[in-house]
């Protein structure tokens, strides 16, 4: 639990500063369409680092290994998601898009899992 909770809080870091780039560094750099894409990259980098956070806290009992690997597929999420996103707004390499939709799979399965755990979990 304790290494998911510093992922977790690594992600977040990151998100926030991914966001402060955006606003702050890639205004005027980027095209507006980029600039939007950037930004739901790294809105969604948060999301799942709170989520990240949240899988963590549920990883006791019988619902620590769903809880596990909805944190493993939310990292996958923010991977690829995210970081095609970023990657594609900064280089417009437009084959990192193809990835995207697989990170939003990984989220997909990441929030079944803590659900699934919700389940098992006994508090």
């Amino acid at each position: 639990m304790n290494v998911w909770l510093a992922i977790a809080g690594v992600n977040g870091a990151l998100a926030v500063a991914s966001g402060a780039f955006a606003a702050h560094g890639l205004q005027g750099r980027i095209d507006a369409h980029a600039l939007g894409v950037f930004e739901t990259g790294a809105r969604y980098h948060m999301y799942h680092a709170l989520a990240m956070g949240l899988a963590a806290l549920a990883m006791r009992g019988a619902a620590a290994q769903p809880a596990q690997y909805a944190a493993i597929f939310f990292l996958g999420g923010i991977l690829l998601f995210s970081g095609s996103l970023y990657i594609f707004a900064l280089t417009d390499a437009r084959g990192f898009a193809i990835v995207t939709p697989f990170g939003g799979v990984a989220f997909l399965i990441g929030w079944a899992l803590l659900a699934y755990a919700g389940a098992k979990l006994t508090i």
